[in-house]
């Protein structure tokens, strides 16, 4: 994979119009933003842009309209955040077919640093799908085009690959220019010894990303739901916990795949368990060895037992570079947190580069307060995990190498 692309620091905008793809699909209630943390991601490369005296064309998807346009998946709300974190005004042109009067008008007006944001990408059913005429009507508005929303990169929509096939000259921005740096550069080339921890519920969600990630590290940590599927594939006794028999081969497969390679495949020794989850939410918790036979059959495994919870953090001690997707256990309950706690802390103490893979693990870290102290926190789930499998991204792919 070569990480080498053309990003804003290469290129010259002065004069020029420049279509931005940012990320604002905020979260709104009734109209208010209630968490503005990815339009203040999008602010260095905007400020970037105005500074060298581009004109600044913003444009992003918010949510899922499902018939076209819909009031409450506008982007106005988002224009006004945006007015005030950049102290200058941001024309918002409501366009229900988004490259539509208000905007043409708009970006006629406008002058070098000035911002236009434009309606919600997906008021257009062609966006999700890649298809004309709005990959050439969005382009027709700009000189230049601009990537720097991870968390749709994924996804080759009009808006993130189509807009390529018109615009030439192309870069990434400097939120895609850290994604690339760290994750790629993680999975790619790491410093070792590099540890990959995975957790979550579903081993069918981690299929690609265990199989190319043992590939990758020295040592692979399984958590969360997951772990459940290796243990009962070893022969393990996992009572009511989550677990996929579809996939009982496949887990069997990757053991040994680990022993194969000479990886270091670590899973849970002992788990956080009780009989009924999660009612009442205080419901006593047991901690119950995880050998062979040990969880009963009416008992459920909830979180990594503290046994593990000190291997785990021992196993991330040494390491130079950590790449960790997916909560140990049901971390939205306190009391069956600490697993993900325990590895969390392990990873703000230790000296690597830590990398969060977006989604719940990125949800966790920055509701325990750990955020400050890691290398990265990705800004896409579904993107970052895709980045994990080895997969290319449409939207890193379509952009120009130096």
């Amino acid at each position: 994979m070569n990480l080498n692309k053309v990003t804003v620091e290469d290129i010259n905008v002065k004069g020029k119009r420049v279509l931005v793809r940012c990320d604002f699909n905020v979260p709104l209630k009734e109209g208010v933003i209630t968490n503005d943390n990815r339009i203040t991601a999008a602010l260095p490369t905007i400020k970037k842009l105005i500074e060298n005296g581009g004109k600044v064309i913003l444009c992003s998807h918010l949510g899922k309209p499902k018939n076209g346009p819909e009031e409450k998946f506008s982007l106005a709300p988002v224009a006004v955040r945006l007015s005030e974190l950049l102290g200058q005004d941001v024309v918002f042109a409501n366009d229900d077919e988004v490259v539509g009067e208000n905007a043409k008008k708009a970006v006629e007006a406008m002058n070098d640093g000035d911002v236009v944001l434009l309606q919600n990408t997906r008021f257009r059913k062609e966006e999700t799908k890649n298809l004309e005429p709005f990959s050439s009507e969005l382009a027709s508005l700009a000189e230049v085009f601009v990537m720097d929303a991870f968390g749709s990169a994924h996804r080759a929509h009009c808006s993130t690959a189509g807009v390529t096939d018109h615009i030439k000259d192309t870069a990434v921005g400097y939120l895609m220019q850290k994604e690339i740096a760290f994750l790629g550069n993680a999975v790619e080339n790491p410093v070792r010894p590099f540890v990959a921890i995975l957790g979550g519920a579903k081993v069918a969600d981690k299929l690609n990303v265990i199989s190319n990630l043992l590939e990758k590290c020295d040592t692979l940590i399984i958590g969360g739901g997951m772990a459940y599927t290796f243990i009962k594939a070893q022969g393990g006794n996992v009572g009511t916990s989550l677990v996929d028999d579809t996939k009982l081969d496949y887990c069997k497969e990757m053991i040994e795949k680990a022993k194969a390679m000479g990886k270091e495949l670590l899973l849970p020794v002992d788990a956080m368990t009780t009989k009924d989850f999660p009612d009442p939410i205080d419901a006593p918790i047991d901690i119950t060895p995880c050998a062979s036979n040990a969880i009963p059959d009416d008992i459920m495994g909830l979180d990594i037992g503290p046994k593990t919870a000190e291997i785990y953090a021992e196993a991330v001690k040494n390491a130079k570079t950590v790449v960790w997707n997916g909560p140990m256990g049901v971390f939205e309950n306190p009391s069956l947190a600490k697993g993900t706690i325990a590895v969390a802390k392990a990873l703000a103490e230790t000296d690597a580069t830590t990398i969060i893979g977006g989604g719940d693990s990125a949800a966790a870290v920055i509701n325990l307060g750990f955020a400050d102290k890691m290398s990265h926190i990705s800004t896409g789930g579904g993107a970052s995990l895709e980045y994990l499998e080895g997969k290319v991204l449409p939207g890193v792919a379509v952009i120009a190498e130096k």
